[in-house]
């Protein structure tokens, strides 16, 4: 497929009947007692549960995991008149950078969208807060609109606690919207990953929710190495795809970093030919990301360090493991210039040119979702020209999985990716 037949995918094409009944609303009590539906791009496919998934990777592979985890995003303030104004932190503007910001002691600046905004037009909001056993004025007030409908919103507090216990104290989990409830207590720990580290995501990674550390120890008794990513998951996730043609959808951006460690394991692996395998779509996006960085950097660009949209489908031909190189270079080399993070706004779809990951653990996702491009793309079609996804959709449905973030879990598998655009 060229970039304009890619732009031309019709999303209703990705549509599938998901009765709410079928959405999970909270996970299971023990989270690797999920179903797992393990299948191919053959048409393979084996119905299991989720603690069996250490027999089924690759005992050569590697695991790239995203480490982000959930902040209290949701903070509700109210006006001296008694009306609530609920603040949905997005993404910080000063310090621009996550880890500087939970570090802030006395004032930041976040993009947020507001709830009701109307009722919100001037002035400060004040909220007593309890940080640690001691009492806490948090102060917000607008500073000016932003793009996406969002503002930008300054905080200031006392006491000298930082802004990630702030945050803690403030904030609620901000559990996804289809899920049709309000966040509670057991939100807390069920929508964190186990290996959740690097605070700044509005989002679970949700594929990773599925891991106990007893299945981690498992895996890794099998000699299969685990590296992190840290992709913050933006709101922009849940964004639905309005227009008939994808070419018309604006992705979401999103920041990651990685380390020359998780990197130089990835090289490795593409040159003894073994698997790579992702857990969950953001990782995907993540790995997916760096060969096109690293030719940023090859060829000497001006902001190498953002991935576009439409890139991956624009670009000239390139090898992957050149690239590949370039960036664990830079990543390595004391002198060079790296940013605190990256970004990347890449959109996979059926056409794209799978580079790094050849294995996935992911969830069911949102019918006319980019995720399902994106698995869809993974999976490539039957003999017939049929998504493979659509029938695997369609036999867990049959056989009662749970649906989107709390349910159960896939496990994709697909030949070791070509390292050239030639092969």
């Amino acid at each position: 497929m060229n970039e304009t037949e890619i732009k031309s995918i019709h999303i209703a094409d990705f549509d599938y009947p998901l009765p709410d009944e079928r959405i999970a609303k909270h996970p299971l009590v023990d989270r690797a007692a999920c179903k797992l539906l393990a299948a191919d791009n053959h048409g393979n496919v084996n119905h299991t549960v989720f603690s069996e998934l250490p027999g089924l990777l690759s005992p050569d592979t590697i695991i790239c995991c995203n480490d982000t985890r959930v902040i209290n995003a949701r903070i509700e303030m109210h006006k001296s008149t008694g009306s609530r104004i609920e603040i949905f932190l997005l993404e910080p503007v000063e310090p621009h950078d996550y880890v500087l910001m939970f570090q802030e002691r006395q004032r930041c600046v976040w993009r947020c969208l507001v709830g009701n905004r109307k009722r919100w037009k001037e002035g400060e909001l004040i909220k007593e807060i309890d940080v640690k056993g001691s009492v806490c004025r948090l102060r917000s007030r607008i500073l000016g609109e932003a793009p996406g409908n969002s503002f930008d919103i300054a905080f200031e507090w006392d006491g000298g606690h930082n802004w990630a216990d702030i945050v803690e104290a403030a904030g609620r989990i901000p559990i996804p919207p289809y899920l049709h409830r309000e966040s509670e207590a057991s939100d807390t720990d069920d929508y964190q990953t186990v290996y959740a580290r690097m605070q700044g995501s509005v989002a679970a990674p949700t594929a990773g929710l599925h891991f106990t550390d007893e299945l981690m120890d498992q895996i890794r008794g099998r000699g299969i190495e685990f590296h992190p990513v840290t992709l913050h998951v933006g709101a922009g996730t849940f964004q639905p795809v309005k227009s008939e043609e994808i070419g018309e959808h604006p992705m979401h951006t999103e920041k990651f970093t990685v380390t020359p460690e998780t990197v130089g394991a990835i090289i490795r692996q593409l040159e003894a030919g073994h698997p790579v395998t992702a857990i969950g779509t953001t990782s995907v996006r993540t790995l997916e990301s760096l060969p096109y960085i690293g030719r940023h950097l090859l060829m000497g660009a001006d902001n190498p360090y953002s991935v576009s949209q439409w890139e991956a489908y624009e670009s000239e031909p390139f090898d992957t493991l050149p690239a590949l190189k370039a960036l664990y270079a830079r990543l390595t080399d004391p002198d060079g210039e790296v940013p605190a993070s990256m970004e990347t706004s890449i959109m996979i779809a059926p056409g794209f040119q799978w580079r790094i990951v050849s294995a996935m653990v992911t969830n069911f996702h949102q019918p006319q979702s980019t995720l399902l491009l994106l698995v869809s793309s993974f999976l490539g079609n039957d003999e017939n020209g049929t998504p493979l996804w659509r029938g695997y959709y369609d036999q867990a449905l049959e056989n009662g999985y749970r649906f989107l973030s709390y349910g159960d879990a896939c496990y994709f598998k697909a030949e070791v990716r070509s390292q050239s655009d030639g092969d």
